[in-house]
């Protein structure tokens, strides 16, 4: 029986606040949801296999970004979503991105673009502020504040760039003209 989010937040909770065996269940109970999460959407079991060891990692590494206030589930499926992407990149797999809201994780995208994107590809169309920015914040899951403090511009100067640079490649997808 998989745990449900009341549980794993329970879990999350006790290891934030220094719970080694809540940690460790939670770790523990994040497989099978992490592969079965990663099998919908891959084809290569191998490859399943490395992005739920990843994920474990990213999820023991950043778990200080977890907002306690916020579902777990929800923090746990964008760290997923992050690390496939990466995947994705290094391995230079063209896939077909069949909700480009959800990976992007912006309004505004046409739910099915029916057409196989590379997400760089379609980054690198932006200038290259605001591609490194969405980058940052979108796909290397850095807050604003840490891309501020990484680039070297303020906060607001990240969001807006951010906002310009979304609302071009939802242009960019739907077909018009920026």
């Amino acid at each position: 029986m998989r745990a449900d989010e009341k549980q794993l937040r329970a879990w999350m909770l006790g290891g934030l606040d220094g719970n080694s065996a809540d940690h460790g269940c939670l770790l523990h109970a994040l497989v099978p949801i992490l592969s079965a999460f990663y099998n919908r959407r891959m084809t290569a079991s191998h490859d399943v296999e490395d992005l739920v060891q990843e994920t474990l990692i990213a999820v023991h590494t950043r778990r200080s970004t977890y907002d306690r206030e916020r579902p777990f589930t929800a923090w746990l499926f964008s760290v997923a979503r992050y690390k496939m992407i990466d995947h994705f990149r290094r391995s230079r797999v063209t896939t077909p991105i069949e909700d480009l809201e959800q990976i992007l994780m912006v309004e505004g995208f046409e739910s099915s673009s029916g057409a196989r994107l590379d997400i760089d590809d379609l980054l690198d169309t932006l200038p290259t502020k605001q591609a490194r920015m969405i980058r940052a914040t979108r796909i290397d899951g850095d807050s604003i504040a840490e891309a501020a403090a990484a680039s070297g511009y303020g906060e607001s100067d990240v969001k807006v760039s951010i906002h310009r640079g979304l609302k071009a490649l939802t242009a960019r997808i739907r077909g018009s003209d920026v």
